[in-house]
Formats: C-alpha cells, sequence, structure tokens
C-alpha cells in the first residue's frame, strides 16, 4: 500500500469570499521580504493564515506552501513534502537529494549544504511559507530550518504562520533586521475593520456602540466576532446577547458555540459533530461518516454560511474546520454521543486505508482504540514504513499500543 502525498499539503488555501482587506497588514509583510524571514505567530483564531494566504497572491514572488501536521515531526516526511513544495516553483527539484536522505536517513551536513545549494540556483526570488509551525516538534527538523536560515540564498525568504514562537535565535535576526514580525496585536481587529466585518459582511446592522463593546469584549479576536456575529444573525434584539458577553475569550467561545450550533437544523447540528473528528474531509468521506449521499451541498452550504469551513483548494473538495471551531465540536460530541466515537473513528480508518493514507487510518484506529486493526496496519506495512525513512511515525503507532498486546504479538515485538 503506498504511502500517499497529500496535495492538500502543498496548495495554498482558497480565500473566503467576503474578506476584509487588511492593507495595513499587507504593507507590514512587504517591507519585510528584503530579510530572511517573516514571522506570523499567534494564538488560534487570529486570522494568521488567511492573511497570509492574501499577501503570498500579491506580494509578486512565487510561492512553495507547505501547511504542516503532527505527522510531518518526521525528518524524511518532512524534507520529502519540503522538496515537493519547491518543485511547484522549479520542475525536477531535490530528485536527488531526496534519494541521498533516504538512503543515510539523516540530515547529515553534507545534505543539508546541497538542499541550499540547490535552492540558491533556481533563477527567480521565492518565498517558501510553513504553516501550522507550532506542530513540528522534532529537534531534528528544527536543525534544518535553523541551518536553512544561518545560510540562506539571496533568492529565498521563509514565512513561518504558527501559534508559537519557533525555538531558534530570534534576537540576534531581530539586532540583525532579519526578521519581520506579525504578532496577535497586529492581526487584532482594528474598530474600523470589526465595523466592516459585522456590518458589510455578517449583514447586522448594529450600531457604532455595539460594535464598539463587541470590539472590546473580544479584544478584536477575529474568531470570537465571528462566532459572535453568528449568534447575533436573525436576533430581533442583539442588545441583550451582546450585554451578555464577558469573560475570557474561552467563556465567550464555550457560550456562542452553544448558541450558534442550537440554531442549526437537527441534520446539520449531526454532520458537524460527526465530521468534526476529521482533521480534512471531503465529500465522499463525510457520506462514509455520516451515513448520507449529499455531503457536497452540505459543505458547500456551510462554506457560504462562513460556519468555519476552510476550502483547501480551489476546486473546493477537499475542507477543514477552523482548528477552535473543530476543538469545541469534538468537545460538544464527547458530551453528547461518546458511545458513538469508536465506531465513527473506525469508519475513517477503513475509508483511509482504502484510499491507501496508511498513517491517517492508523490515527483513527488509535482514537478508537482499536488495537488489533492498528497491530494490523503496521504489520502489513512496517517495511514500507521503514524503506520511505518514517521510522520516527512508527515507533509512534508502537509506543500508544498496549505494552501485554505488544507481548502477544511476535512480529510486532520484533
Amino acid at each position: 500500500m503506498p504511502l500517499s502525498i497529500l496535495p492538500t499539503e502543498l496548495q495554498l488555501p482558497a480565500l473566503r469570499s467576503g474578506l476584509v482587506l487588511r492593507p495595513r497588514l499587507l504593507k507590514q509583510l512587504n517591507t519585510g521580504l528584503d530579510g530572511k524571514l517573516t514571522l506570523v505567530s499567534a494564538s488560534t483564531g487570529c486570522g494568521k493564515t488567511t492573511l497570509v494566504s492574501e499577501w503570498l497572491r500579491q506580494c509578486g514572488r512565487p510561492v512553495a506552501w507547505l501547511a504542516l501536521d503532527e505527522l510531518d515531526n518526521d525528518l524524511l516526511r518532512f524534507l520529502t513534502y519540503l522538496v515537493r513544495a519547491i518543485q511547484k516553483i522549479e520542475k525536477g527539484f531535490g530528485a536527488a537529494l531526496l534519494e541521498n536522505l533516504k538512503a543515510s536517513r539523516t540530515s547529515s551536513p553534507g545534505i543539508l549544504e546541497a538542499l541550499t545549494s540547490e535552492i540558491a540556483e533556481i533563477q527567480t526570488a521565492f518565498l517558501l511559507a510553513l504553516d501550522d509551525y507550532h506542530v513540528i516538534t522534532n529537534p531534528a527538523i528544527q536543525e534544518v530550518l535553523q541551518f536553512m536560515l544561518n545560510n540562506q540564498p539571496g533568492n529565498l525568504h521563509l514565512a513561518i504562520v504558527s501559534r508559537t514562537d519557533p525555538p531558534w535565535p530570534l534576537g540576534r535576526l531581530r539586532a540583525r533586521r532579519e526578521v519581520n514580525e506579525i504578532r496577535a496585536a497586529d492581526l487584532r481587529f482594528t474598530p474600523q475593520e470589526t465595523a466592516e466585518f459585522l456590518n458589510d459582511h455578517m449583514r447586522l446592522s448594529l450600531t457604532p456602540e455595539q460594535v464598539r463593546i463587541l470590539e472590546s469584549r473580544t479584544e478584536g479576536w477575529i474568531a470570537g466576532l465571528q462566532l459572535a456575529a453568528l449568534s447575533l444573525q436573525g436576533q430581533a434584539n442583539p442588545q441583550e446577547i451582546i450585554a451578555s458577553l464577558a469573560g475570557s475569550h474561552r467563556f465567550i467561545a464555550d457560550y456562542l458555540i452553544e448558541e450558534v450550533l442550537e440554531k442549526q437544523p437537527p441534520d446539520v447540528q449531526e454532520f458537524l459533530l460527526k465530521t468534526s473528528i476529521l482533521s480534512q474531509m471531503n465529500a465522499a468521506l463525510c457520506d462514509e461518516i455520516t451515513g448520507r449521499n449529499n455531503s457536497q451541498s452540505t459543505l458547500l452550504q456551510l462554506e457560504q454560511s462562513n460556519l468555519f469551513l476552510q476550502a483547501l483548494d480551489s476546486e473546493r473538495q477537499w475542507y477543514r474546520y477552523h482548528h477552535l471551531f473543530a476543538e469545541l465540536l469534538r468537545a460538544r460530541l464527547v458530551q453528547t454521543h461518546r458511545a458513538e466515537l469508536p465506531a465513527l473513528h473506525r469508519t475513517a480508518s477503513q475509508w483511509y486505508e482504502e484510499q491507501g493514507s496508511v498513517s491517517d487510518s492508523v490515527g483513527h484506529a488509535l482514537a478508537a482504540q482499536d488495537f488489533e486493526r492498528v497491530t494490523r496496519l503496521v504489520a502489513e506495512n512496517v517495511f514500507l514504513l521503514l524503506d520511505t525513512g518514517e521510522l520516527t511515525t512508527l515507533l509512534g503507532w508502537l509506543d500508544a499500543l498496549p505494552l501485554p498486546l505488544i507481548l502477544t504479538q511476535p512480529w510486532i515485538s520484533v
């Protein structure tokens, strides 16, 4: 069974309709193009990826995009995706490098030097953008990026989008004026942007004072404003809801998610809850999970309703929920449908196995605590995993298995 490369990880996310234009931030991003690094670092729901996606579409340079997830902590997997992303700009890039890396199974200085040298040979200046970099915890991958920064060719500009700062010497980069940073304070909606979002795009017709209260109590936090706007739609007297909004972001979100969910038709609520177990979804997978045959139209409806669904490609085939929204949906799913969770994850695992995606299949089997299924998938694919260098991934799966089960499986023990 081949280990598939997910094309959505290499595609710049599609922009939403009704986007609030942010020329002040685009200008700020453009000022740093002559440096080495752009760092957009802020907590979830601040609009990091949306802003960077908009910027990359108009920055005037070719873009290599890589959206990361936890599985990319495997060194060979990460470098494979990195090379594939750059191949979007330069065909044939890194082919020999990948063969050498596969043989050595380590990022030796020679391989890293070859990587930066081959980047330097690309004739045009370009951007390499890494989204959700906070999921990377493997020190070997951190060393790769630090080596690239220390030896960065002049034709490369690196853009990092992350919930946390990478463990790099940012102070030194700041002193040399080699890093351009966008922080939560920069991403916060201004009163003018808040008014445009709530009244022009969400069509709420709020008074200036009501807009001011929402902007103040959410601190310009974009996800909180979107949740608030959804809860206010169709309300004859929005003042009561606005007045009740108080406390931390988490409490605001907890309150509003219940308001939003309860206003959806029962079939939409069920769809949202059941598909919340998926990190990415398409219509076929959603049909399998929910037992429906109309998931494509449901996904389009959710996207058009601004219900925290992000298209991952321009063809509108693959989607994901906003991370915060997905977390809240999953919490509600545990509260209301706990008994169904193992079956939902087993169904997802079966679908991914049929599609040839071992990693996703094993992930859902582990979530279902179907350890016999995990054991079978590992045993059937162990040589393929070792051959492709995904040892870190394999060891992570084995660590998740109960020791008594491993001891009864001679091959797994080996």
